[in-house]
């Protein structure tokens, strides 16, 4: 059932999100200190058995340095360079195995698919640590540092990402100049920061994308993972201001503001998980050319396979596949 706004007032609802002061120096910042190591892209071959597709074990350096995997798929025999996609993860999911996820180089695009520190406990197996934690939080990611922006979770993260669209451009199978990104949930809001951080993407896909509209997420909504948030609050009670402060530097709807190149974003009119308003909200702050997907009668599966059709003759659009 509809648990939101009618889709009339979804189409004009701005979020009350606001921009903190410094938010494009504390990403300035950030990524001139992830910068500073270089990003060392190391591909290792896998043998998997795949006659069509091969697969690589790639491992680069993200946040601070600190390694990241990634597999990454070049269609086999095809002439390159190639465009190619890099791909972040819902809530919970790793990289998974080397066999999986083989849809992107199949069409023809070299595939990255970035592992995401700490997770890989839901659907798909992860390798990489988060070795960094500060303070108190609720059991998750969500609140894991959130006491302070240069703490938090997600800082990392996003660091990582745009390290992995980095690492991607490096490779000698990619054109550099045809590179997109693409998520589900989780994913499709590390889609939005790196589409907010990266100027020069060739396309941003971002499917029912969770970490948008943080202030009205974490009052409208009782499922996790946004409840991670209001779990947190109602017991540290005196917290609030700081928490929404933190948040701020991280929110979906902040990087769409800054965001060019063309997007295609989704969203379910029944999604619990990632309410429609806050994906209305970074919708309708994109700054960029964008393109909205509505699933009238999906919860947080959105269109499903339907979807991958739609994103996959999209990315194939704008990257020139031949």
């Amino acid at each position: 059932m509809f648990l939101d706004l009618p889709e009339a007032e979804l189409r004009a609802y701005t979020s009350a999100q606001v921009d903190p002061d410094d938010f494009d120096a504390f990403w300035a910042d950030t990524l001139g200190a992830a910068r500073r190591h270089p990003v060392i892209a190391r591909m290792e071959p896998v043998d998997v058995g795949l006659r069509t597709i091969d697969v690589y074990d790639l491992r680069f350096r993200g946040f601070d340095g600190e390694e990241i995997a990634a597999w990454v798929r070049i269609p086999r025999n095809a002439e390159g360079p190639l465009p190619a996609v890099v791909q972040f993860h819902g809530y919970g999911r790793g990289r998974g195995d080397a066999v999986e996820n083989l849809l992107w180089a199949s069409a023809g695009l070299v595939h990255v698919e970035m592992d995401t520190r700490g997770q890989g406990w839901s659907g798909s197996r992860g390798l990489t640590p988060d070795r960094t934690s500060a303070g108190p939080q609720m059991p998750g990611f969500v609140t894991r540092g959130i006491e302070d922006p240069d703490d938090y979770y997600y800082r990392r993260v996003y660091t990582d990402a745009v390290r992995a669209v980095e690492a991607a451009r490096s490779l000698d199978a990619v054109a550099s100049d045809r590179v997109a990104v693409h998520g589900i949930s989780q994913g499709g809001g590390i889609a939005l920061a790196v589409a907010g951080l990266v100027p020069d993407l060739t396309q941003v896909v971002a499917r029912v994308p969770f970490l948008c509209d943080f202030p009205r997420a974490s009052v409208i909504t009782d499922r996790l993972p946004f409840r991670e948030i209001s779990d947190y609050l109602a017991h540290y009670r005196d917290r609030t201001e700081l928490v929404h402060r933190t948040l701020a530097y991280f929110d979906g709807v902040n990087f769409a503001r800054r965001a060019q190149a063309p997007a295609l974003i989704t969203v379910a009119l029944m999604d619990a998980v990632c309410p429609p308003s806050t994906v209305y909200a970074a919708y309708n702050a994109y700054a960029g050319p964008k393109r909205l997907c509505t699933w009238t009668y999906n919860g947080h599966e959105g269109g499903g396979v339907d979807d991958d059709v739609i994103a996959l003759r999209t990315l194939q659009g704008a990257l020139r596949v031949d």
